[in-house]
């Protein structure tokens, strides 16, 4: 389950998530990013370029006539033709103009490029992960929290994209830094590597003395953030309850604590991310002011030290932002290490052959179904849930099942349409066991019609053609469906037909009405195996006799398996079984039942 061993993960290393993650970034993103790496160094070259353009550019405005000292400034002036002051100045500048917006704009590029891949990564590894979730087996959804999943593909997938941003500056920040700071050590190598050591003496105190805090951090907002989807959705999702108790104050007090804790971890992170620029900031100008009064007490005075002094102030401008960028993305990436953990976690989901095959296999199903010795449990340590359960479902039969709460019903159901596998026995189709492989070929004849019926905020015939492309959908199969449902004649009743919104969770309609919508996609679906799962316990009498009379109006070549709380629900079934402590206990027809309470067993 996400989360269970969060505090174990979150001490991984960083490399090593990356090396999982990188296992999941395609082939063409791969090649991309080694474009975007050749745009890193030919992006720190033109910044050395800017850096190097300043020292003739200032030569040239304080001191004319040295300008010849520098060979290659002198090597060009002759070769272009240029002379007197003013020609040479006047070459200097556009020099220096041109390699400063070259600079720039290739920053420009720079940015937009590892912004864009970085995006397009995530992208990619957000549609990864939801796929990978979805083709999980039921018994994995049902071990998981659902806000859990939530959290992971709509928050911590953000999580991914802001590391691959952050790497993607570090590794930017490292090769600029290098370039940079070699043309400083061309420029004064004393100066170089004293304001490398004091720059980076601040950053690696603030790293040591904020290690654990990251850790803690990093923690928190991997918990809280699933905590606060958690609490968002129990909230909201039970807001009947929540209205009719007045338990509002007692809600937000908990969300309240959970997203205190989860923005102070957030705050914390950045402020310690943030920080140390201005310590480093107020050193770069204290280093600048000393190393200009020791220049200006040599030979040569201030006329000789200002270009000195200029190349040095913009590589310092330069090489403070790209230090501070680079401590920034390090401290982001190592305060996102258990959310980033927790995002792989659901990358590495395994995906099931069928993903892989472009036809699943074909299962005919003509004349029965039948559970040999069949039992089940959800863990080899938990009790059995069915135990030995043999039956036979002949097709175009109705069959009812009852039983008391806890009995295995809504289990049995699962396994009859291939969401669980039996643990023990075998569940045949027409003779052929249900497999791995054969197993979604099942599942296209079944059709479901829960107790709640689900329902999308979309228009009715979207409701009824559920899963279908809007530019896909048969607009006279949905009519024939909901016809043979016994809702044809309501939605054709409303100003919009088939076009009215149902709202949220379908809050416009009644439960009759959704129940029949309900059996009006089942039929949409064109299955021959429909199951209604207590699909009339939550409706009055009257609207479940209409529902039912639906159902009872079916084609006879459908099969049908109808569980229901009351027994007089199941009278026109063709067998009725009663299900408890995970046996069939009984089984006759409505008569059967009635008359003979005790039973036999079969």
């Amino acid at each position: 389950m996400v989360g269970e061993v969060r505090g174990n993960r979150s001490m991984q290393s960083v490399t090593r998530l990356l090396q999982r993650l990188w296992v999941h970034i395609t082939s063409v993103r791969r090649w991309q990013l080694g474009a975007f790496l050749v745009l890193m160094v030919i992006t720190s070259f033109a910044e050395v370029l800017s850096i190097g353009a300043l020292l003739p550019f200032l030569t040239v405005l304080t001191a004319p006539e040295q300008i010849s000292s520098i060979p290659i400034a002198n090597a060009l002036i002759s070769a272009l033709g240029f002379s007197g002051p003013a020609n040479v100045l006047l070459l200097v500048t556009t020099a220096f103009g041109v390699a400063v917006v070259l600079a720039g704009a290739m920053r420009l590029l720079l940015l937009w490029a590892n912004t864009k891949l970085s995006f397009a990564i995530g992208a990619d590894l957000s549609m990864s992960i939801y796929e990978r979730t979805l083709y999980q087996p039921y018994q994995v959804h049902l071990s998981r929290n659902s806000s859990e999943v939530v959290n992971a593909i709509a928050t911590k997938t953000s999580s991914v994209i802001t590391t691959l941003l952050m790497v993607l500056n570090l590794v930017s920040s490292a090769v600029m830094l290098t370039v940079i700071l070699s043309a400083l050590i061309f420029i004064s190598p004393l100066v170089a590597f004293s304001a490398l050591g004091g720059f980076g003496l601040i950053y690696l105190v603030v790293i040591l003395l904020t290690r654990t805090r990251r850790i803690e951090d990093s923690q928190r907002m991997a918990q809280e953030s699933t905590k606060v989807i958690r609490l968002l959705q129990e909230g909201l999702g039970g807001i009947r309850d929540v209205l009719l108790d007045g338990t509002q104050a007692l809600h937000c007090q908990i969300y309240r604590q959970a997203d205190t804790s989860l923005r102070s971890a957030q705050g914390r992170s950045l402020f310690v991310s943030q920080s140390p620029r201005y310590g480093v900031e107020a050193l770069g100008m204290v280093l600048i002011a000393t190393l200009a009064y020791y220049l200006t007490q040599q030979s040569g005075g201030v006329g000789t030290a200002l270009p000195v002094l200029g190349a040095l102030a913009l590589g310092a401008q330069r090489l403070l932002p790209v230090l501070q960028q680079a401590y920034a993305s390090w401290s982001t990436i190592q305060s996102g290490v258990a959310t980033l953990a927790d995002a792989i976690d659901l990358l590495e989901q395994p995906l099931p052959p069928i993903v892989e095959r472009t036809s699943t296999q074909t299962i005919p199903f003509k004349n029965f179904i039948r559970l040999n010795q069949l039992s089940f449990r959800y863990g080899w340590h938990l009790p059995w849930v069915l135990n030995d359960i043999n039956l036979e479902i002949v097709k175009g039969s109705r069959i009812g099942l009852i039983g008391t709460t806890g009995g295995g019903k809504s289990t049995l159901l699962d396994i009859v349409m291939g969401l669980l596998p039996p643990t023990q026995g075998t569940f045949e189709i027409d003779g052929h066991p249900l497999s791995a492989r054969n197993m979604r070929a099942w599942q296209g004849h079944i059709a479901h019609v829960p107790q709640s019926i689900f329902l999308s905020d979309s228009s009715i015939e979207e409701n009824i053609a559920f899963g279908v492309p809007k530019h896909q959908m048969d607009r006279e199969l949905v009519r024939q469906a909901a016809r043979q449902a016994q809702i044809a004649e309501v939605i054709e009743s409303w100003p919009m037909h088939y076009q009215t919104m149902v709202g949220e969770r379908g809050v416009r309609l009644s439960g009759g009405q959704r129940q029949r919508i309900g059996i009006a996609r089942a039929l949409y679906k064109q299955a021959d195996v429909i199951i209604f799962d207590e699909a009339t316990s939550a409706l009055d009498g009257e609207t479940e006799l209409a529902v039912m009379q639906a159902i009872e109006g079916l084609s006879q070549d459908l099969t049908l398996i109808i569980v229901a709380h009351r027994l007089s629900t199941l009278k026109k079934c063709t067998i009725i079984l009663d299900l408890s402590e995970g046996r069939i206990k009984r089984v006759g027809s409505y008569q059967d039942i009635v008359n003979h309470p005790i039973g036999a067993h079969p």
